[in-house]
């Protein structure tokens, strides 16, 4: 009886434990997408003509998403799936090198961006295709905003 009842223990443990580490990096990746769609924001009322140009927040802007698409692959390990709140989609784990490859592009574009983009007009002709990056990977990967 005593062994069934610390089996029992061991395995209601060892559940509670694996759901709060999936809730820690859900939380975690939660966090970092909100700082990137944060300082992206100030430059996207930019595109959209809703704001003055400002170099220095699109420059923060790459360096954040640069920053962010390095760490970001990291978190969706195979027992972060559900839980949380999560928005990510099952075919995350069914996709994972071309979802890890996305973060890779990204990172990549945003650099490039920030060595390309010197004034409005740079600016104009680049930031969509950076943008772009983050938006096919949501419409494949994240639930749908409703």
């Amino acid at each position: 009886m005593r062994r069934v009842l610390c089996a029992v223990l061991a395995v209601t443990l060892g559940t509670t434990i694996a759901a709060a580490q999936n809730t820690t990096i859900i939380k975690e990746r939660k966090e970092h997408f909100k700082k990137m769609g944060d300082t992206a924001k100030p430059a996207n009322a930019m595109f959209k003509g809703e704001a003055d140009f400002d170099l220095a927040a699109v420059q923060a802007a790459l360096k954040v998403m640069q920053e962010k698409a390095a760490i970001l692959p990291t978190l969706f390990p195979d027992d972060a799936k559900t839980g949380g709140e999560t928005e990510a989609l099952p075919v995350i784990w069914e996709k994972k090198a071309d979802f890890e490859a996305r973060f890779k592009k990204l990172g990549e574009s945003a650099k490039a961006a920030e060595a390309a983009i010197m004034d409005e007009i740079t600016f104009a002709d680049t930031w969509k295709s950076v943008m772009g990056n983050c938006s096919g990977c949501h419409k494949e990967f994240r639930k749908p905003k409703s």
